[in-house]
Formats: structure tokens, sequence, C-alpha cells
């Protein structure tokens, strides 16, 4: 059965004013004039810091250090596609678990899977979103994980991407 919290929980936080507007209709992917168009005009690089070592920044001044495998303070996009996955998960699932479990529920959410060893390539991803729902009786924990799960499955833009596939496009300044 699904109450109303359940359904608002599902629906998540108003979207922020402008969101999918910049667009025009939102299902109207080829409407984007700026094919580097983010959210909230968000703008987003990476600049080389070394030998396949970069820092990824944000206009917002987040920063993450990026490298090969064995690189120390560093993840690997492999790693940092992995997390993104999860970030997203836990993000659309976050008001759901904290409305239910209070604001400082603690939780852990482990992502992980191997690359294809000939293809570059991850044939798959897995995620264990670690929680303790022993304070909830088999009713509520049961209609908490049927939220959870779909919230994911709603909300999660990450998962839904890898799940359905993106195109890709690279540019090189200068090419013709």
């Amino acid at each position: 059965m699904t109450t109303d919290q359940d359904a608002r929980d599902l629906a998540g936080d108003p979207a922020p004013a402008g969101f999918g507007t910049a667009l025009g209709d939102p299902s109207d992917v080829a409407a984007v004039s700026d094919p580097l168009a983010n959210a909230d005009d968000t703008k987003l690089w990476l600049e080389r810091t070394g030998t396949r070592q970069y820092v990824g920044r944000s206009s917002r001044g987040g920063e993450v250090r990026i490298g090969s495998l064995g690189d120390p303070d560093a993840f690997t996009p492999g790693e940092l596609l992995k997390i993104a996955l999860g970030a997203c998960t836990g993000l659309s699932s976050d008001a759901a678990l904290a409305r239910r479990l209070g604001d400082d529920v603690p939780v852990t959410i482990r992502v992980g899977g191997l690359s294809h060893p000939t293809e570059d390539r991850y044939p798959a991803l897995a995620e264990v979103l670690e929680v303790d729902l022993s304070s909830l009786d088999d009713a509520a924990r049961e209609r908490l994980l049927t939220v959870v799960h779909r919230a994911v499955a709603e909300h999660c833009t990450v998962g839904r991407t890898l799940e359905h596939g993106a195109t890709t496009t690279l540019t090189v300044t200068g090419e013709r």
C-alpha cells in the first residue's frame, strides 16, 4: 500500500526555478544549443596536472583528483562513474530514508564492477545500500524498501542514463 507520504517521497523536492526550461521541452534533446550546458549553468572542466593526471572542477568550487589506478589521493574515471551511480542512488533515496529513520540515519552505499578485459567498458555495475532497518516492523520495512527502489528507479539520473545509454561527442579544439 502506498501512502501519501510515500508519494511525496517519490516526488522529491520541487525542481529548482528554471529547471528544465533552458532546453524548452525536456524531451527535445536536439533543442540544446550549447552541448556543454549543465543544470543551473554550472560549468565543468578538467585540467591536466601531470602525466595521466587531471583535476576535475566545477564553477561551484568542487574539485576531484583523477588519475590512473594506484595514483594516491586520486580516483580513476571508472571509480568516479561508480561513485556517481552510488551518490545518485543515495540522493534519490535520502528523503525517504531520513523521513522514516531520522535525519541522522547512517547510510553506506558500496559500489563496484570490473571492466571487461578486452573491451574497455563495464558490462555490469552493482550497488549495495546498507542501512539499519531493525527499528521498522515488517510492513513498514517493505513499504520503505518499495519507496526506495521506486525513487531510485524514477529519479536517479545517472542510473537511468546507464540503463538507457547516452550518446557522447568529442570535439578537439582546432579540429576541422
